[in-house]
């Protein structure tokens, strides 16, 4: 069975989903594509590589075209919504979800903005007319720990997380600890490698990594988490002497995202671990520890982000919905 996807969003995340789509002989058409200042629908199907071709050069395709229009208008089954986060207000991405539901079309997006904030909300209007919300892209990158909850680990009581959720700060601790860099120094390589944006505050005050324990809390728990709740310390005091004295109790330090709901904690903030631990690893790796009452205690290492490893996970989850159709 084709299954027929708009693509909201042609950034990093967005051309990858396209490239990879173009590459695999998957049942995947796309009907309907936008950028920030124009867009694209046709029925039968675009051709990805003219439209890949367009972005190198600037607008996608027809000014007049908007990514509202493409979510009015085309004919699809899935948004796939991969444009910019705005973790405050949601929209427009919000926005344009709550029309594609309206429309009877499944969900599948990398919006950490929306699923933070408004996923209870999303999920019941989905409910209501019978179509999915897919977010495994919104944590952990290729990570698959989304699917791990809802079916690997299904049946199991979850007593905890916690884990490393942002890939720039671990790979700033790692260099610190590795070579005695300085914050700055180790933020100014992050950036020229190209692991840290330009500007970091999202990821060095720990914020990203908030946001994704919100997520995360709320999929296991729907205890009606949000950022304010999580208690939040960065790493950009850290110094190095911190570090070096971490290394002589043979530990180190790495940015750890928590939740112990019986307990009542959400918190992020550098802590010493042993060098042994599972949580202690280089570069920009994600990986989540889950504690549960059956399958014990589970740690998922991966790439956590990156537009193939995110395409990924994008492409699982429009493949999970083909074939939620197909079994109804």
């Amino acid at each position: 069975m084709t299954i027929r996807v708009a693509v909201l969003g042609l950034g990093s995340v967005g051309k990858g989903v396209l490239e990879m789509i173009a590459r695999k002989d998957l049942d995947i058409i796309v009907t309907g594509v936008a950028d920030s200042k124009s867009g694209l629908i046709d029925p039968k199907g675009l051709d990805i590589g003219v439209v890949l071709s367009a972005k190198k050069m600037g607008p996608c395709g027809n000014p007049s075209i908007s990514a509202n229009d493409v979510v009015s208008r085309a004919e699809y089954d899935v948004l796939v919504e991969v444009t910019p986060t705005d973790a405050g207000s949601g929209e427009p991405a919000l926005t344009y979800m709550k029309i594609a539901i309206m429309r009877g079309k499944h969900i599948v997006t990398s919006n950490k903005g929306p699923i933070s904030r408004n996923l209870k909300e999303l999920k019941e209007l989905a409910g209501e007319k019978g179509v999915l919300v897919r977010y495994e892209a919104t944590v952990g990158g290729a990570i698959p720990i989304m699917h791990t909850l809802g079916n690997g680990l299904a049946g199991n009581e979850f007593q905890a997380l916690y884990g490393v959720l942002n890939g720039t700060c671990n790979y700033i601790l790692t260099r610190m600890a590795a070579e005695g860099l300085t914050y700055e120094q180790a933020l100014a390589e992050a950036r020229e490698l190209g692991y840290a944006e330009a500007d970091p505050t999202y990821d060095v005050k720990g914020i990203d990594a908030a946001i994704k324990l919100v997520i995360l809390a709320n999929t296991i728990w729907n205890n009606g988490a949000s950022l304010d709740r999580v208690d939040i310390t960065g790493i950009d005091l850290l110094t190095t002497d911190a570090l070096r004295l971490a290394e002589e109790k043979d530990c180190t330090i790495r940015l750890i995202a928590e939740a112990f709901p019986g307990r009542g904690v959400l918190r992020v903030s550098p802590r010493i671990i042993r060098k042994d631990h599972p949580l202690v690893f280089e570069g920009t790796l994600n990986a989540i520890t889950l504690e549960t009452d059956m399958a014990g205690e589970i740690t998922l290492i991966g790439k956590g982000a990156g537009s193939i490893e995110t395409a990924s996970a994008i492409i699982g989850d429009i493949l999970f919905i083909s074939s939620h159709v197909r079994s109804n």
